[in-house]
């Protein structure tokens, strides 16, 4: 199955060097462009988009709008956003996690990274920056934030309906562990590990992994960490 991509940046020329890259890979294809979110969204609806590669800062409706706009729309359930930023330690990236957006990736990243990216995306799961730790969302959701006290009450009752086993599992999602490395470190199957991730986020309204993470932060089943 072809992956459609949607480019959305105001910089023409990295559209067309982002384009040339993604038209290049045999299961993939850009199937159109946008020079700001409103425009993003429109096609992503138009062009029925499975990955749309999100800039944050573009004029009039911005990235962060243009997420959640698309994560809020149940027509566009399918469609995953991955922001790319020009710093990776952007609070924008929070932003962009908690509108909907799957994850995130550094405009100076290889090419096979933003590829490697737009498949993970795809497939549903979350992603970091292979430059970024797996503690950086922590570090992010943990800005301006204390700790106990501004956990959300909503969504740690949310957490009641989730097994033991399932809450265990988040907890290594939020992490930034893999499927494999949940497998190995609980000493499970990864099939067993993708079971229970599935089930978390039916429980909990999660749209993928992204937003498993975030939802274990905000909820108070991880604490950020602040080294």
């Amino acid at each position: 199955m072809t992956i459609r991509v949607l480019l959305a940046d105001d910089q023409a020329l990295l559209r067309s060097a982002f384009r040339v890259l993604v038209d290049s890979e045999p299961d993939m294809e850009v199937v159109g462009e946008a020079s700001d979110g409103a425009e993003a969204v429109r096609l992503a609806r138009q062009e029925r988009a499975d990955v749309v590669l999100m800039d944050i800062r573009m004029p009039g409706t911005d990235g962060l709008a243009a997420t959640r706009m698309i994560s809020e729309d149940p027509s566009l359930a399918q469609v995953r956003v991955v922001i790319l930023t020009t710093f990776e330690v952007d609070d924008y990236v929070v932003q962009s996690l908690r509108a909907g957006a799957s994850g995130f990736l550094g405009k100076g990243s290889e090419p096979d990274e933003l590829l490697s990216a737009i498949r993970i995306a795809a497939g549903g799961e979350a992603l970091l920056s292979p430059a970024a730790t797996k503690g950086l969302i922590a570090r992010f959701l943990a800005q301006g934030d204390g700790a106990e006290e501004n956990a959300d009450p909503a969504r740690s009752a949310r957490l009641d309906a989730l097994t033991v086993r399932e809450r265990e599992v988040l907890v290594q999602v939020a992490g930034g562990l893999s499927n494999d490395e949940i497998a190995e470190r609980l000493e499970v199957s990864p099939l067993t590990v993708k079971t229970h991730v599935n089930r978390a986020m039916a429980k909990l309204g999660a749209r993928d992994r992204a937003q498993l993470v975030v939802i274990a932060y905000e909820s108070g089943l991880v604490r950020p960490r602040v080294d």
